[in-house]
């Protein structure tokens, strides 16, 4: 079951056995659910013309624990049907000025929270060994998912040298870059609600030429695993005007870390290599730099010595 549709299949069997006023919040939801959403219990009673209580029960007849609990499950309804605006509505109509600093940062801390709960440790072993045996490794996110991509392609062009960040102005152009992808690349796709349908098509593009495909989004029922073998799930969640992409950050930086250790020489021969040409040209100011960790040069160094004898 989708959990798109989870809400309205609930609705739809418990319909026959609720009392009045429970099926005129039926009635309510079903037609109105893109209002519903943004209404408190004490709001939706008075629009329905039932209680506060019996929006409360209603909700718990349904199965959820509470009204915040059943508020989610119209949020993930509606989650795709948003506009800007009305994801505005949402935000304001339930935090106040003085209360956004901390809600957003708490909020964005339960997103990493709940995303290592529920992240399957097997697959991204299985994304890292995927991403090691590439012969090209292919990046795509679009819109605000683009800043991720660009983050995942610059640490991973310090690891590697087959690395592309598919440019998106036009469909075409991302399909001209990605003509020659084939069954020994890989393409990591990054998408969250509202879904992209380049990014998708880009998948499906590589799928049908048998690559692998890594997908970093926000649900087991994102279409972009569709074309995926391999799914990393990162929590998203509509709750304010930005999406907040603290928790996909959070497992790109993991991916990050885990291909760093699997190659810790060529890391630290790049970084070496770098600090000479910073250097050399002044890339930074001398205050600036953040030079290379004591223990990463004496590993490498030792690396060297063995390769000597």
């Amino acid at each position: 079951m989708s959990n798109t549709n989870e809400l309205l299949n609930r609705i739809n069997n418990k319909y026959s056995s609720m009392s009045k006023g429970q099926k005129l919040l039926a009635t309510y939801i079903t037609d109105n659910y893109d209002k519903a959403v943004f209404l408190t219990a004490a709001k939706m009673g008075e629009v329905v013309g039932v209680s506060e209580s019996t929006v409360v029960r209603f909700a718990t007849s349904l199965g959820y624990k509470g009204y915040p609990e059943f508020q989610k499950a119209l949020e993930e309804l509606v989650r795709n049907k948003l506009n800007s605006i009305q994801r505005m509505e949402v935000t304001y109509g339930r935090i106040s000025q003085s209360e956004i600093l901390q809600t957003v940062l708490q909020s964005d801390a339960d997103k990493i929270k709940t995303t290592l709960e529920k992240i399957d440790h097997n697959a991204f072993e299985m994304a890292v060994n995927t991403i090691l045996e590439a012969k090209h490794i292919y990046i795509v996110g679009i819109r605000s998912c683009a800043p991720l991509a660009s983050f995942l392609s610059f640490y991973l062009t310090l690891m590697f040298d087959n690395v592309r960040l598919l440019q998106t102005s036009s469909s075409s152009e991302l399909f001209e870059q990605m003509v020659r992808i084939d069954k020994e690349d890989v393409i990591i796709g990054i998408s969250f609600p509202r879904y992209s349908m380049r990014t998708l098509k880009a998948l499906e593009f590589a799928n049908n030429r048998s690559a692998k495909v890594i997908t970093i989004t926000d649900s087991v029922h994102s279409p972009m695993n569709l074309y995926s073998s391999c799914n990393l799930i990162a929590d998203s969640d509509m709750a304010s005007i930005v999406d907040s992409l603290v928790a996909p950050l959070s497992v790109i930086n993991a991916l990050i870390v885990a291909l760093c250790m699997k190659k810790q020489k060529e890391v630290a021969k790049t970084l070496t290599t770098l600090e000479d040409i910073w250097g050399e040209y002044q890339v930074y100011e001398n205050d600036e730099i953040n030079y290379i960790d004591d223990s990463i040069k004496i590993h490498y160094a030792k690396l060297e010595g063995m390769e000597n004898e």
